[in-house]
């Protein structure tokens, strides 16, 4: 089965969004949402999620699952707002304990913040499936970039959000907290050993050098023979030398500090203070 995949590419983050439909009927899921955030005022707005309920309405859709392949870091989940406009259900890896756990120390939620994956209607495990419509998607545990990344494979189709680029860019980093260069490599074999022809969509681009074009999707064949990275057989020794060499010159991304307290969260705000204003933390010296 081969469903109908449309993208919705964020300029302001690289990030990229999907509607996943089944090809026998209205039935779809949202993939990797982003909710506008503007880091100098703290305002956020709703133009990229707007843009997706748009064409979930013009094309009489029905929303069944509003997925999440990790906790991004580099963009805010509007999963909630979407949910509240089309309906759905919010689904994410069930290690998001181990992220919630992980993050919850670093700015210091306190025993109120619930660690134990409850702000998400559905954790999944690996190797569960579920459906859109007629469409089966099994889900698969690919960690590396964080320890709770999926991800979802619908008949041809299979959404891999940071574990891998595009061939000309390469895969993902593993140095934020519980990531791992190791797990990430042993991830990206399970991707590959999918049918080549499997169509692979991917959660961010920010244009190789020397490429014109943003672009979101390849194959698994395509992904063996030309990644940068990891193609035409490369060991894991090798693998992991690099992306630990290459992630030791990254810098952290702009919007990580208010993206993982409210991803964490199921894209939801932290609760208000007594004066009914929502805050967000900034920890010194944490990561």
């Amino acid at each position: 089965m081969s469903p109908h995949v449309n993208a919705f590419f964020d300029a302001a983050t690289n990030t990229v969004s999907y509607v996943v439909q089944d090809p026998q009927g209205s039935s779809c899921a949202i993939v990797d949402s982003v909710l506008d955030f503007d880091h100098a005022s703290g305002r956020t707005n709703t133009t990229s999620a707007d843009n997706v309920i748009s064409f979930v309405e013009t094309n009489g859709l029905q929303v069944q699952w509003i997925l999440e392949t990790h906790v991004h870091a580099d963009h805010l989940s509007a999963a909630p707002y979407l949910q509240d406009k089309l309906g759905g259900k919010i689904g994410i890896g069930d290690q998001i304990t181990e992220v919630q756990n992980t993050f919850g120390k670093v700015f210091n939620e306190g025993t109120e913040f619930q660690r134990d994956g409850s702000q998400f209607d559905r954790l999944f495990g690996d190797g569960d499936s579920f459906h859109i419509g007629q469409m089966r998607a099994d889900v698969m545990h690919t960690p590396g970039h964080t320890p709770a990344c999926m991800t979802y494979v619908l008949g041809d189709a299979a959404f891999v959000g940071d574990t891998l680029f595009m061939p000309d860019f390469g895969t993902a980093r593993c140095d934020f907290p519980g990531g791992s260069a190791h797990d990430l490599y042993r991830s990206i074999q399970r991707i590959l050993s999918l049918p080549d022809d499997t169509r692979i969509f991917v959660g961010h681009d920010y244009k190789a050098p020397g490429r014109e074009e943003f672009a979101w999707e390849t194959t698994v064949g395509a992904q063996k023979t030309r990644n940068v990275h990891i193609g035409q057989g490369q060991d894991e020794d090798s693998f992991v030398e690099m992306r630990q060499a290459r992630d030791a010159t990254l810098g952290m991304p702009k919007l990580i500090l208010p993206s993982l307290q409210v991803n964490m969260r199921a894209g939801n705000m932290p609760e208000p203070d007594q004066n009914g204003d929502v805050m967000l933390k900034l920890p010194i010296n944490k990561l």
